[in-house]
C-alpha cells in the first residue's frame, strides 16, 4: 500500500455510470412495495427490476398516454383485488406469530 494518494482528477459520483438508466427518488405506497418486494424474492429477481419491467409492459402494451385520469381508473380497478390479497396476507402473518407465542 501506498503511503499517499492522489486524487486530484478524482470525480464525485458512482463508480460505474449505468448506460440508460436514471436515479430517481419517488414515493410508492407502502403495501405496493411490499408486494413487488414479495413477488421478486419469490421469482429471484431484484424489486426494482420487477417495478421497471411492469411500468415498460405497461406503456408498450397501451397507446394511450399514462395520464393522472388514466392512472386513477387503473388504481380503481386494480387495488379492490390487490388490497384483499394483502389483507388475507397480512391475517394469516399475525395468526403465525401468534401461534409462535
Amino acid at each position: 500500500m501506498r503511503t499517499e494518494y492522489d486524487f486530484s482528477k478524482g470525480k464525485r459520483g458512482a463508480v460505474i455510470p449505468q448506460k440508460g438508466k436514471t436515479r430517481i427518488s419517488i414515493f410508492i405506497d407502502n403495501a405496493v412495495l411490499d408486494e413487488f418486494r414479495a413477488r421478486a424474492e419469490k421469482a429471484g429477481t431484484g424489486y426494482q427490476t420487477m417495478m421497471n419491467d411492469a411500468l415498460r409492459k405497461y406503456l408498450f402494451e397501451t397507446d394511450q398516454p399514462v395520464t393522472e385520469e388514466t392512472l386513477r381508473q387503473v388504481l380503481r380497478q386494480e387495488m379492490p383485488g390487490y388490497l384483499r390479497g394483502l389483507t388475507a396476507a397480512s391475517a394469516r402473518r399475525r395468526s403465525k406469530s401468534g401461534a409462535r407465542r
